[in-house]
């Protein structure tokens, strides 16, 4: 662990010094400080009097130097890639050397002062994050130049020789001239020079001016102003946090700033340094701040986070620390990680990531909890008086209005107390105090099998879902103290799982509970509103349990070679039962885990309008109870994924597919009877077509073959009633409306049929950088196209009113002609550098029996701009006909869903067909591929 040394004239790295022995690799090898002085002095004598030379002499010597050091280092680092501390400390030790020669020189050499008066003194001392003696590969340099007093003209002579070297040799140099005063007073209003003065280290010059300013902030600064400090790191962490998100398992994490990140670990050092005047973190452990086995855990996160940020350093070439998707695949390969059993090596790195990441929160909590009950002030008598004292059952008791454990042999005398403790806490309200928490976990190894299969374990544990109404905030806590993964052996796996795609927001586990979470937000009834069936079903009644078990089951086979489903089913099997579920019920949870993308998949992927697709759902769901039960674990698995995942298009999706399902289940299958659907189309439009002679509604209603009165809502008959009315054979027509309730904007288009429209279409819509979620199209019997479009913005909601005209101008010039979609997409269809990392195999399946009329093609595969206009473009080329077009989502990857006949209007059931196509499909997907990564 670096060490904070104390301001000293020994810390510095003097040429005459012994060498550092615990760097990454030897000292001289990096840089000889004796025979680089040598050579500078030899350079500069030779470049002459001229100043301007002189410098630049000495830049050659000293950027030579830098870049043999650096380069030793990261060939070093690039051997031993976790080895972070050997690593940080050669970085800072060649600044030392290339800092100080640069003083020396600028101060003995360019401005030497040959009778210095006692204004004359300077000392040069590190702050910050190199003044603490850690530094990534292109970390900032923070210098402050100590003078007595005010600087004079020779002080600043040397100041200003010497930045000008450091900025020709490309170092970002943070730098601040003052006096001990000027220190004393700015550090008292600035807490970020504050805290950069906590980690000095003495570098070059007048010693004694570094000495004292140590025994002034101690003693002018440091010693009375403790519980401020500590108020105002806690202030800046939650403020920092919040900034990067809040969240620890934030996909794209920010090493060095986001929450369980290197800063919080810093905040450690500063505030230890400042209470307890700690020169290393170990000695925490002596003021009993850490037990032993944490500041072991404190020692690996910090080399595992500053290996990672390293890398980052030397990957990027520049300072970020942003672990982007693509840093993330480069970042796991320097690291040596490789691809395992169903798991890519970018997606085991960052599962290491985010448990180093949740072991920094739960040492940061500890720390800081402590640090607040000993230092800070406590809360106003009359807010006490006023606030209702919460009262915990024994073995427990609140302390610091956190639930703590009074008596350890009584609570650690029963095992069960380990579940027990976080009921108690959801019952009293309060948060675990650190030392429960230690407890906790020195003692996990007390959930053993006899307590998981005990019955009382079980009731225990589903007590904590079901009776206290905030779940989450008991599973989460569960997870990060290892009770969950302990007490449910299955669920280790997927602690901290990332899973490598632009879609899931969390980490699997981190998903699980967002899961629940929302399951328990509905049952509150705050979210009546948004997700009125899934609350309507709740209020109905349903089986809880089986709910709440199958929620935090249904991720639970991930990251394995096999089908998540399946195999989440089969651990659902053996882990049901011993929760205490009936067979009845364990049957249940079973199906949900099995079956729980089923109804995600036939909303967003199949064509709802088609009866085949709900007869066949509702053949699969079977009961009315299995069906509530799917739809309310679909919306929370869905809102689970992250923040603007639900939307307005899914939940009509799924309320639509839901209540046609519940009338089949209830009613019977002839209930979802084609003629009687458009039957009632044709009676809703006639009353919707007011004004219109009985002439003109007859010849409206008789231009439609039969499919085209399932497809659309009566709104959008309407419109294509009106364009079609008096259309003439050489227009185009088209009407976009904003359709609130579904998120998006319907496009509808009306003009003459010919080969290929619907993918002009297309092309038109990609042009204006439309994303289309579905599609249908139809052909009248006299001849025309009509065709609608559902599209949203780059943002995922429909477009604003006064978009919709230049939207309108630049899909009519298309489909005249005046622009050809495949010469104006080939520019635009890119895929950006961080999306470059992802790999998405293209899958493209044929499907027969999924409905009476089409074939169905499902082409899964990776996402751009142009893809749709490629498929479509593909599909005409072969003279396929397209009756509708599904499109999902998810991330980076999308799944697009045709509704096809053939030339001659059957469906594709010769192989030789079907494969002859795919060839087709594949073809043009490799090729704008190819032209996206261009």
């Amino acid at each position: 662990m670096t060490q904070l040394q104390e301001v000293s004239a020994s810390a510095g790295p003097e040429p005459t010094a012994a060498l550092p022995d615990d760097l990454i690799r030897p000292a001289a090898e990096i840089v000889d400080p004796a025979a680089l002085r040598t050579r500078l002095l030899a350079a500069v004598e030779e470049a002459g009097s001229d100043q301007m030379e002189r410098r630049k002499a000495a830049v050659a010597v000293l950027r030579s130097a830098q870049s043999e050091g650096r380069a030793a280092i990261a060939e070093a680092f690039r051997a031993s890639p976790f080895s972070a501390s050997p690593t940080t400390r050669a970085y800072a030790w060649l600044t030392d050397q290339l800092v100080a020669a640069t003083f020396e020189l600028s101060r003995s050499v360019f401005h030497p002062a040959h009778t210095p008066t006692e204004q004359e003194r300077l000392c040069l001392i590190a702050v910050g994050g190199y003044g603490r003696g850690e530094m990534a590969p292109q970390s900032d340099v923070d210098l402050l130049f100590l003078a007595p007093y005010k600087l004079t003209p020779w002080a600043e002579n040397v100041i200003e020789s010497m930045l000008y070297i450091l900025w020709d040799l490309k170092m970002k140099v943070g730098h601040a001239s003052r006096t001990v005063k000027d220190c004393i007073r700015l550090a008292r209003d600035d807490f970020t020079i504050r805290t950069s003065l906590v980690e000095r280290r003495y570098l070059a010059g007048d010693a004694n001016l570094a000495d004292t300013l140590s025994d002034k902030l101690q003693s002018d600064l440091f010693a009375d102003t403790v519980a401020e400090f500590i108020e105002a790191k806690l202030e800046e962490r939650d403020e920092r946090h919040r900034k990067q998100g809040g969240q620890r398992y934030m996909v794209e994490p920010n090493v060095k700033e986001g929450k369980g990140g290197l800063r919080d670990l810093q905040s450690l050092y500063w505030i230890g340094k400042y209470i307890h005047g700690v020169h290393d973190a170990s000695d925490l452990v002596r003021h009993k701040v850490f037990t032993q086995e944490e500041y072991d855990s404190f020692r690996t996160a910090h080399e595992f986070l500053w290996a990672v940020r390293c890398h980052l350093h030397l990957i990027a070439g520049r300072a970020t620390d942003q672990l982007t998707f693509d840093m993330q695949v480069e970042v796991a390969a320097a690291m040596g990680y490789e691809d395992r059993k169903g798991r890519r090596a970018v997606e085991v790195f960052m599962q290491d990531y985010f448990r180093q990441a949740t072991e920094v929160g739960e040492l940061t909590r500890i720390f800081l909890t402590a640090q607040e009950a000993a230092h800070l002030k406590t809360e106003p008598m009359l807010q006490r008086l006023l606030k209702r004292r919460r009262r915990a059952k024994p073995p427990y008791a609140i302390k610091q209005n956190r639930l703590t454990v009074a008596d350890p042999d009584a609570f650690l005398g029963d095992k069960l107390n380990l579940l027990r403790i976080f009921e108690e806490a959801l019952r009293t309200g309060t948060l675990l105090h650190p030392d429960a928490m230690r407890l906790i976990k020195s003692n996990i190894e007390l959930i053993d099998d006899e307590m998981r299969a005990d019955p009382e374990a079980a009731r225990l544990f589903l007590d904590l879902m079901l009776k206290h109404g905030n779940p989450e905030r008991a599973l989460r806590r569960m997870n990060e103290l290892q009770v969950l993964s302990a007490f449910i052996p299955e669920f280790e796996p997927i602690v901290a799982m990332m899973q490598f795609n632009m879609y899931h927001h969390y980490t699997v586990d981190e998903h699980t509970i967002q899961c629940i979470s929302h399951l328990a937000r509905i049952e509150r009834e705050e979210l009546d509103e948004e997700l009125p069936v899934s609350t309507d079903i709740i209020r109905g009644g349903i089986n809880r349990k089986v709910l709440y078990v199958a929620l935090l089951l249904h991720d639970i086979g991930k990251g394995r070679d096999e089908d998540h489903s399946v195999l989440g089913a089969q651990i659902a099997r053996k882990v049901a039962p011993r929760l205490g579920l009936t067979k009845k019920e364990c049957a249940t949870v079973e199906w949900l885990v099995r079956y729980h993308l089923l109804m995600s998949d036939m909303a967003q992927k199949r064509d709802i309008a088609d009866p085949r697709t709900v007869r066949d759902f509702a053949k699969a769901v079977k009961t009315q109870d299995r069906l509530d039960l799917l739809c309310v674990l679909t919306v929370c698995d869905i809102r689970g994924v992250g923040p603007g995942t639900w939307n307005n298009w899914k939940a009509a999706l799924l309320r639509a597919l839901y209540r046609q399902t519940r009338t089949a289940l209830e009613e019977g299958m002839e209930a979802l009877n084609r003629e009687e659907r458009g039957s009632e189309a044709r009676k809703n439009l006639r009353a919707a077509l007011e004004g219109w002679s009985e002439k003109a509604i007859r010849r409206e209603l008789g231009r439609h073959y039969p499919p085209y009165w399932q497809g659309l809502h009566v709104t959008a008959h309407v419109d294509f009633a009106e364009l079609l009315r008096d259309i003439d054979t050489d227009e185009i027509r088209i009407r976009l409306t904003p359709d609130e309730d579904r998120d998006a904007t319907r496009a509808c288009f009306a003009m003459a049929d010919h080969p290929g429209i619907f993918s002009r279409m297309c092309g038109a819509l990609s042009l204006v950088g439309a994303n289309v979620v579905d599609a249908r199209t139809f052909t009248t019997k006299d001849g025309f196209a009509t065709a609608a479009f559902w599209i949203q913005d780059a943002e995922g909601h429909p477009y604003d009113e006064d978009r919709l005209p230049r939207l309108r101008k630049m899909i009519e010039r298309t489909l005249q002609g005046e622009v050809v979609p495949s010469e104006a997409l080939a520019n635009r269809d890119k895929m950006k550098k961080r999306e470059k990392a992802f790999r998405v195999p293209t899958s493209i399946t044929f499907d027969n029996e999924g409905s009476e009329i089409y074939t169905i093609i499902e082409v899964d595969t990776r996402d751009r701009p142009g893809l749709l206009y490629d498929l479509t473009r593909t599909l005409a080329t072969q003279n396929v006909y397209i009756s509708s077009a599904v499109i999902a989502t998810y991330g980076e990857q999308v799944v697009d869903t045709f509704y096809v006949k053939d030339m001659f209007g059957l469906k594709f059931h010769a192989e030789s067909k079907r494969k002859a196509l795919e060839k087709k499909l594949r073809e043009a997907i490799a090729e704008g591929s190819e032209r996206a990564r261009s």
